[in-house]
């Protein structure tokens, strides 16, 4: 079954609907990226006490940040400098 529309405004519809999927799931992650540092946070004032949930969240927060290498790091902080200065300078 064929479309009636032209070409050029089933693209731009197509457009549309992936920049709204696309929003929704920068919102997800940005909900789950809140998430864990509320979780971070909480077991930071809470402590040993906090609930196994809450602990295993932060032992395995820890274990992944201890296995990234230092070079990785000092990198990844070059790199967010760079755009930093970058996004600074552009506006």
């Amino acid at each position: 079954m064929a479309s009636t529309l032209p070409p050029n405004v089933l693209g731009r519809v197509m457009l549309d609907h992936l920049q709204k999927a696309k929003q929704y799931l920068w919102a997800f992650v940005e909900i789950g990226f809140l998430a864990v540092l509320s979780i971070i946070l909480l077991y930071l004032i809470l402590g040993a006490n906090s609930g196994v949930f809450v602990s295993g969240v932060a032992q395995n927060v820890v274990k992944f940040a201890g296995a990234i290498p230092q070079q990785t790091l000092v990198g990844l902080a070059i790199v967010l400098a760079i755009v930093f200065l970058i996004a600074r300078r552009m506006r």
